[in-house]
């Protein structure tokens, strides 16, 4: 008898047992839809509102002067980008893209203690970008998108101050051999050219950053919304810095040889003769990248 009632007590233990197991797993089976049920898009507001000390600064830096505002086109592309692509997002993010996007997003949160605010605003934007490379589908490109969200940070006058005088260097002296070449008697000192026996500075705006910025925003967002491989962008690149490094040279070659043979031209003209270059160096950019196979190749 004893036996017995043991018995029925551990099977009515049993069945407690099992009940409440299939509860708390149906309860994890429900959670987990309700997740599933919220749009990738969401998830993204979410992470770009824990970043939100990044934009701030970003818009502070822009918003006082510091910086070109070049950086709220590119922004505005990326922003239509995105949700042109949320219909096709997927609703299982890639559990590998999803982990490098919390690292990077630790990682800009930490910087913003130890290292400059760009440095942390950069790892933020990649941060971004990385999640959304979590949800995209399969065989979209990634790249593009992270170039906009990079080039949508104030840029330019950091490269300015970095890379301005190098970009210069090169310039002067690509613009002496390309003088030379044509029968012009021409020699580099610095950042400074003697043409024809008249010095000749070549300038911070000469330095070609700002095309530089133009050309990459183009290539970007042409790859971005022609659907292109990251595969394929990653082969337009070394094409693109070329055409941008071409277009620089020519322009200031231009504008030395005026200024050697003749009166320094005007501000309309030097702007006319920077404009026209920028022109045919971005309509050469869309034209390389939408050129060749199809976009998806």
């Amino acid at each position: 008898m004893a036996r017995a009632a043991r018995r029925r007590r551990h099977r009515r233990r049993d069945r407690r047992v099992a009940s409440a197991a299939g509860l708390s797993v149906h309860k994890v089976i429900a959670t987990s839809r309700r997740l599933d049920a919220v749009p990738p898009i969401a998830w993204l507001a979410l992470q770009a509102a824990a970043l939100w000390t990044h934009w701030r600064w970003a818009a502070a830096r822009v918003g006082d002067g510091s910086d070109d505002p070049l950086g709220v086109v590119a922004l505005a592309a990326l922003l239509w980008a995105v949700l042109r692509l949320a219909p096709a997002l997927r609703g299982q993010p890639r559990l590998g893209w999803l982990a490098t996007a919390l690292g990077l997003s630790i990682a800009a949160t930490v910087a913003t203690f130890i290292a400059a605010p760009l440095i942390g605003a950069l790892l933020a934007a990649l941060a971004l970008a990385t999640g959304l490379r979590a949800f995209m589908p399969a065989g979209r490109a990634s790249l593009p998108l992270a170039g906009l969200a990079v080039l949508a940070l104030p840029l330019v006058s950091s490269l300015q101050f970095y890379a301005g005088y190098p970009l210069r260097v090169l310039t002067a002296q690509l613009s002496t051999w390309g003088l030379q070449l044509a029968g012009v008697a021409a020699a580099r000192s610095g950042s400074a050219m003697t043409v024809e026996g008249r010095l000749i500075i070549v300038d911070a705006p000469c330095s070609g950053v700002q095309m530089v910025w133009m050309a990459y925003f183009c290539a970007c967002a042409v790859a971005a919304f022609g659907d292109m491989s990251d595969r394929r962008f990653i082969a337009k690149l070394p094409w693109i810095g070329l055409i941008v490094l071409s277009g620089n040279v020519l322009r200031n070659s231009v504008l030395v040889l005026l200024e050697a043979r003749h009166a320094a031209p005007s501000d309309a003209v030097h702007q006319g003769i920077g404009l026209v270059a920028l022109a045919l160096v971005c309509a050469a950019v869309v034209a390389v990248v939408r050129g060749g196979r199809d976009a998806r190749a």
